[in-house]
C-alpha cells in the first residue's frame, strides 16, 4: 500500500500533454475512420487497426505511469512507440485500398511528429534507479544486466510479526 504522499505525488496521466496529445491523435483517427466505407473488407480491417493503434497512445501512458517501476515503463514506451510508428504509416494501406479521402491522413501525420517530440521529453523523465531486474534483458536502466545479482534476494523473510 502506498502512503498518502507518495500517492499525492504521482502524476494523473491525463493531465500530462503526450497524454493529450494522444487523445487528439485519437479524435482525429476516430473522424478518419468515420469515412471509411463500411462495404470495403479491406479498409474495415486497416479501420481496426487504426483504432488499435490510436488507443494504446494513452492507454500504454496510463499503465506507464501506474507501474512507475523503470522496466514497465521502457515497455510500455516500447509498444507506444511501435503503435505510432505504425499508425504514421497507415495512408500507404488506405491509398492501396482505395480510400478517397487519403489527405486527411497528413493531419494524423503531423501530430504524431509533435506526440514523438513530447514521447522523447516523457521517456528522458524515467528514473533509472526505480527498477527491478528485467532478467529478459530488454528493458533494464544503463549499467544493469539481466545475469546481475538482485540484492533483494539477500533481505532474510521470516513470515509476518505475530505481534
Amino acid at each position: 500500500m502506498f502512503d498518502d504522499e507518495e500517492e499525492n505525488e504521482r502524476t494523473n496521466p491525463k493531465e500530462l500533454p503526450l497524454y493529450k496529445k494522444g487523445k487528439e491523435i485519437f479524435e482525429v483517427v476516430d473522424q478518419i475512420c468515420k469515412l471509411i466505407p463500411d462495404d470495403n473488407e479491406y479498409l474495415q480491417d486497416i479501420k481496426s487497426i487504426m483504432y488499435e493503434d490510436a488507443m494504446l497512445l494513452t492507454v500504454k501512458i496510463a499503465g506507464a505511469e501506474g507501474g512507475d517501476l523503470y522496466d514497465i515503463r521502457m515497455e510500455s514506451a516500447t509498444i507506444i512507440r511501435k503503435a505510432a510508428m505504425e499508425l504514421m504509416i497507415q495512408n500507404h494501406s488506405l491509398e492501396a485500398f482505395g480510400f478517397e479521402h487519403v489527405e486527411y491522413f497528413q493531419i494524423v501525420r503531423d501530430l504524431i511528429e509533435e506526440y514523438r517530440l513530447l514521447f522523447i521529453d516523457w521517456v528522458a523523465g524515467f528514473d533509472p534507479w526505480d527498477y527491478i531486474i528485467d532478467r529478459w534483458g530488454l528493458f533494464n536502466p544503463p549499467g544493469v544486466s539481466p545475469h546481475d545479482h538482485d540484492p533483494d534476494n539477500d533481505i532474510p523473510f521470516d513470515g509476518f510479526d505475530e505481534d
